[in-house]
């Protein structure tokens, strides 16, 4: 496993762990909780309204997570971006524009190949990890350069892969020594643990940070994510057209039946002649909520800082555990 591309941040770190970039749900206070409680903070550019939205909330963050640094006397975990670099992103050259005016430390790039952006991003001094989700992805962002590469694995909430993620860590590892992350399944310390030992180099923990106060999810959905299981996820291209993991009991309250959906990517697609008939349809990620299979491991609503701190002493546990033979 190699760590070198880590090491001028890894003593800030209390976990080997990122707090995914999730849509409509990650914003200024989760990520000032995650940076400040020695989680890398990631959130998706698109959680902005605007490219100016965008600038106001690095300032914000940066300012609170300073005020934060001098009150604890430590450097915060970074802050991490999440830029779409598909053509379909209208805001790709101006919100990069931003990035490059803050220099964040770390970026991930989604949906298409990260070529077109690394350079400037190298140059203001950033590491870019590129979320894939086949061995082909893989492939293609290791040749154009990115310095990791984030596994998207069978068991990952929103829009996933359907790779098992022991298959598939093996085989990127076997021709690639950037920096690797799990996404998929990781909801305690002991698996983010397992992680390591399978050859990451860090993990995302998603469904689990929608399920605290810091979050600007839904209170009925952090709710719903406390009561239900992994049997509960259903992978289903209705809403977007991809293979994506939806919380069964939101698509039944949105008045949708899970074993009977419509053809991919029908929902919220297809437009209404009436425009209020329109608005009141329901809609992925508004009304129709994601989740992860670690939405077993989700037992309560907690505050960032209690979710770290009870994820690092499953971590610690799990680090301390050896194999038993005989």
């Amino acid at each position: 496993m190699t760590t070198d591309r880590l090491q001028r941040f890894r003593d800030r770190l209390a976990l080997p762990l990122i707090a995914a970039p999730m849509f409509l749900v990650s914003g200024v206070e989760l990520m000032v909780a995650a940076c400040g409680s020695g989680v890398i903070g990631s959130f998706p550019t698109a959680n902005c309204r605007s490219t100016g939205q965008l600038d106001e909330w690095f300032a914000e963050i940066e300012t609170r997570l300073r005020r934060h640094e001098d009150q604890a006397g430590r450097k915060a975990a970074p802050l991490c971006p999440n830029l779409i670099v598909h053509r379909s992103n209208a805001r790709l050259e101006q919100d990069l524009a931003v990035l490059l005016r803050h220099k964040p430390e770390i970026v991930i790039t989604s949906v298409g190949s990260p070529a077109a952006v690394l350079k400037p991003l190298h140059d203001a001094g950033a590491l870019v990890l590129a979320d894939v989700a086949s061995i082909r992805h893989a492939e293609r962002a290791a040749e154009a350069g990115a310095d990791g590469l984030v596994l998207l694995t069978a068991g990952a909430g929103g829009q996933t892969g359907w790779l098992n993620p022991f298959a598939f860590v093996r085989a990127v590892r076997a021709f690639y020594d950037g920096i690797i992350v799990l996404a998929g399944g990781i909801s305690d310390g002991r698996a983010l643990h397992a992680a390591e030992v399978l050859g990451c180099d860090l993990g995302y923990m998603g469904t689990k940070f929608i399920a605290t106060h810091e979050s600007m999810a839904d209170d009925r959905y952090k709710r719903m994510l406390v009561d239900s299981s992994a049997d509960d996820i259903l992978l289903t291209t209705a809403f977007t057209g991809l293979q994506t993991s939806m919380l069964k009991p939101s698509i039944i309250a949105a008045g949708l039946d899970p074993d009977d959906l419509p053809a991919r990517g029908a929902i919220d697609i297809a437009g209404d002649i009436d425009v209020a008939a329109r608005e009141k349809r329901p809609k992925r990620w508004r009304d129709i909520w994601s989740g992860g299979h670690s939405t077993s491991g989700v037992t309560d609503v907690l505050g960032v800082e209690d979710l770290v701190a009870r994820t690092a002493a499953e971590y610690r546990k799990g680090s301390a555990l050896r194999p038993q033979h005989g």
